[in-house]
């Protein structure tokens, strides 16, 4: 895409917050070239707070930004259908501290996205090229990005349930591809967990019309999963979430094995602290290098 992009007209939704379980209203606004993403708390006169890994407050069941002590927690599904929708200036209002989980996935963003349309901007749009690889592990866990002129995305978790085991997904983003086969996927928690879950203060919100819960042997959920596969579908669905608090398209190939929210902003951060570590090229260079590798 050569220029960037915001929505074309207003679009609202509202539900309650996964983990707090507070009830909220989002309404999506168009913004100018150069505003990124950026949430608006209605209820705390305006107060807003950019979706940048400088602004990250908590990432271990879900990625939550802070500025000035001010929350928005739950942000990945929504940056994940914006990201991947290719919408790069938006202004998303919200009146409690919650983004809605809706049904679990990304998926009513998507509808809401694509009800709303795109409106090209006249300001060019700038990518962020990974130069050199980069990784972050420990305790068996890793999650890497190496030089690409795409950005494609590999996902390995694993799960002690006959039903998840280990699953494995490459995925090479485009909006189409997102839309069918990642934002379905829905967030999903494990039976024996729930109760120190709900001890930690999380999950307030949780109901089998929001999330997928694993028995010992099976789902609670009448309806079953969506795909054989939905727990990496969604885990997918997170990682690129979180990359997106980078703030720019990112051309790089990710692979990650058994990482989570922490580990994603941990990456991001990392990155995002040494400029060695990438270079932002225009659309029409990015063009150039692609027409140049296929005549190499």
């Amino acid at each position: 895409m050569q220029f960037e992009t915001t929505i074309g007209a207003p679009v609202s939704a509202e539900g309650i917050g996964l983990h707090h379980g507070v009830p909220s209203r989002v309404n999506i606004l168009p913004a100018p070239a150069g505003t990124g993403i950026v949430f608006r708390r209605t209820d705390l006169k305006g107060f807003e707070i950019p979706a940048s890994f400088r602004h990250v407050a908590r990432v271990s069941y879900a990625t939550s930004l802070m500025r000035q002590g001010v929350l928005i927690s739950t942000t990945e599904h929504l940056l994940s259908a914006l990201y991947s929708i290719q919408i790069d200036n938006a202004i998303i209002e919200i009146d409690n501290l919650e983004v809605p989980i809706l049904d679990g996935s990304s998926l009513p963003w998507v509808h809401l996205l694509r009800q709303a349309g795109a409106k090209t901007l006249r300001r060019p749009r700038k990518y962020l090229r990974l130069t050199r690889e980069i990784a972050v592990e420990g305790n068996g866990k890793r999650v890497r990005i190496s030089p690409s002129d795409r950005f494609t995305l590999n996902c390995d978790v694993y799960f002690d349930h006959p039903l998840v085991g280990r699953q494995k997904l490459a995925f090479d983003l485009t909006p189409d591809r997102y839309a069918e086969e990642i934002s379905p996927a829905r967030t999903f928690g494990f039976e024996h967990e729930l109760d120190q879950m709900r001890n930690m203060g999380l999950i307030r919100g949780a109901s089998l019309d929001n999330a997928v819960c694993f028995t010992p042997t099976g789902v609670l959920n009448p309806e079953g999963l969506r795909f054989p596969d939905e727990p990496v579908r969604h885990k997918v669905l997170d990682l690129i979430g979180d990359l997106a608090l980078i703030g720019r398209p990112i051309l790089g190939q990710v692979t990650a094995e058994r990482a989570g929210h922490a580990m994603h902003v941990a990456l991001v951060s990392k990155i995002m602290s040494d400029p060695t570590l990438y270079e932002v090229i225009h659309f029409d260079q990015l063009i150039d290098r692609v027409a140049h590798a296929l005549v190499s």
